[in-house]
């Protein structure tokens, strides 16, 4: 069985977890709050945190890379799509809570090796961790990316961000390209009803920019809970600071899981991109029938990537730049 590295041994044989700002205190024969990291030792050997999910794979399958959702790198391209189980937040309206709730789904066992030769196979460009949340599984990620690196394959990370800093740093070392959640810009909100920690999500996009990552964000607005205008002001300030080019994907949100609470209205999100847009350069409608997904040169206006649906072509560029005007772009159409 893989053992873990990010823990520490503690007394009684206990096994401290640091992957997350969870810390989660692991009791012999137990398993941490995320489902996936298990302590075998025992009071009189020590501790000993293993992974018994280590390569356990919920699901896969090719996807657009817009769905990602990741709308400037590689737009129109194909991305080999792996899925897990477990997560260290509780998100009371998520999506894939199927598998991060129930770790009973069925599962495959994919060598890294295996999961990069199917990747290769398949002619995807890319290869992302997705569906429900990778950070858990960092050590059998670090090892799928640095052989994806070899291939030539981009790595691409959906996550909740809720990592410590210091667990971070080898994978973002490899990583291409991340799509991160920030749930919201409310601290009791991330604590009460996520389990999670705003400073610490933060924290993972500025050490992704840093890294040199192509960083885009998404916040699923819920009526009621981050919809207020000051929420969305804040978010895209703060992703302001580090690069007005960062994407900000503004999601409807729809009943699920936990949540009955209506869906958000389109004019919501059209309302709360107006006031995005006054801080970042590129802001984008999701889950909503008016949704605007079209690239736009921030210069001269032209349709720099031109999407319907799926449907996505790169009209307006000329390699780097605008056609039209010349302006730089930061849209990322070429992977070596």
């Amino acid at each position: 069985m893989q053992s873990a590295r990010y823990y520490k041994k503690e007394e009684s044989g206990v096994a401290r977890c640091i992957l997350c700002p969870r810390q989660c205190k692991i009791k012999p024969s137990a398993f941490g709050y995320c489902g996936v990291r298990k302590n075998v030792g025992s009071v009189e050997a020590g501790a000993e945190l293993v992974l018994p999910y280590y390569g356990m794979i919920s699901a896969i399958a090719i996807d657009p890379v817009e769905k990602k959702p990741l709308y400037h790198f590689l737009p129109g391209s194909k991305t080999f799509s792996v899925g897990y189980v477990g997560c260290n937040m509780h998100c009371p309206f998520c999506q894939n809570y199927h598998i991060s709730r129930n770790l009973g789904v069925p599962l495959e066992y994919v060598s890294a090796e295996e999961l990069i030769a199917r990747a290769k196979a398949s002619g995807c460009p890319s290869i992302a961790h997705t569906y429900s949340e990778a950070l858990i599984h960092l050590e059998y990620l670090e090892e799928c990316m640095s052989l994806a690196k070899k291939n030539n394959i981009a790595n691409l990370l959906v996550t909740n961000g809720f990592i410590e800093k210091d667990a971070s740093a080898i994978l973002l070392s490899l990583c291409d390209a991340v799509n991160v959640d920030i749930k919201a810009w409310d601290k009791a909100f991330y604590e009460r009803e996520l389990g999670g920690k705003l400073e610490t999500v933060l924290a993972f996009v500025e050490a992704a920019v840093s890294a040199k990552v192509h960083v885009e964000a998404t916040t699923l607005v819920i009526p009621g809970k981050n919809d207020d205008p000051e929420q969305t002001e804040s978010i895209s300030r703060f992703l302001a600071g580090l690069s007005a080019d960062i994407p900000l994907h503004l999601s409807a949100y729809r009943p699920m899981y936990k949540y009955d609470l209506p869906a958000t209205p389109a004019s919501t999100i059209i309302k709360l991109k107006s006031i995005a847009g006054k801080n970042l350069k590129y802001v984008y409608e999701g889950n909503i029938y008016e949704s605007s997904a079209d690239t736009k040169c921030p210069k001269c206006g032209t349709v720099l990537v031109k999407r319907y649906g799926y449907n996505v072509k790169t009209i307006g560029l000329k390699g780097d730049f605008c056609a039209n005007c010349g302006a730089k772009s930061p849209i990322i159409t070429k992977f070596d």
